[in-house]
């Protein structure tokens, strides 16, 4: 089975320059401000994207989030690489 979005394990995933995610009290939670851009992130996205600071590699995000969450690795890796793909085509991660 091919994966569609596959992102390599020692791909170390960050936030561009002018990209920063915070919390907002007036949007009711996390939002990933841009550039003349607003996006809320859920409560699991900002979990993923508190993780993405260039540093750790996906493989290390990925099992972190599976032992804090005692979740499933293989689960975990897709909803990641499939979070992470959308916003880095949408230039909001670097990958």
């Amino acid at each position: 089975m091919a994966e569609e979005h596959a992102i390599a394990g020692d791909t170390k995933p960050r936030l561009p320059r002018g990209v920063r995610l915070t919390h907002s009290e007036a949007q009711g939670g996390w939002v990933l401000l841009a550039p003349e851009r607003i996006f809320k992130a859920d409560a699991i996205a900002a979990e993923i994207l508190k993780r993405c600071t260039g540093e750790a590699t996906l493989s290390a995000i990925v099992d972190d989030l599976a032992t804090t969450f005692n979740a499933p690795r293989e689960r975990i890796h897709a909803d990641v690489s499939k979070l992470l793909s959308g916003l880095a085509e949408k230039k909001l991660l670097e990958l």
